[in-house]
């Protein structure tokens, strides 16, 4: 059964908003090495419950972001039309990560899901 595995946290001033999370939380928070500005957060340690996430500059009216793995991102996006929601973003593959994208279910939230890459 899929689960929520990631949440994202879009930020006006990513350097204040690692501050704070460092500060009050207490999270350790890196830059991804990636092609774009993203903070990895850890949100814990390992074996406490939960889901880590991360950080990233705001775009327009961006929302904490909810991502949930998936086995097949092409098998759930049909799933998701077909019971009434809408894909909004064309599929994206990230290299190292997986294949993402983002949809609007009946409600009008905006959720990702994400076929992750194997692991080796």
């Amino acid at each position: 059964m899929p689960k929520i595995i990631h949440f994202e946290i879009p930020v006006d001033k990513p350097e204040r908003a690692i501050e704070f999370y460092t500060k009050v939380f207490g999270w350790k928070i890196q830059k991804w090495e990636g092609e774009f500005d993203y903070w990895l957060v850890t949100a814990g340690e390992e074996d406490e419950p939960g889901i880590d996430g991360a950080i990233y500059p705001r775009e327009e009216e961006d929302n904490i972001g909810t991502v949930i793995g998936v086995d097949s991102f092409d098998d759930f996006a049909r799933k998701i039309e077909a019971e009434g929601g809408k894909m909004i973003t064309e599929k994206m593959k990230i290299p190292g990560i997986g294949i993402t994208g983002s949809f609007e279910d009946t409600e009008g939230n905006v959720l990702s899901i994400i076929e992750p890459e194997p692991m080796d």
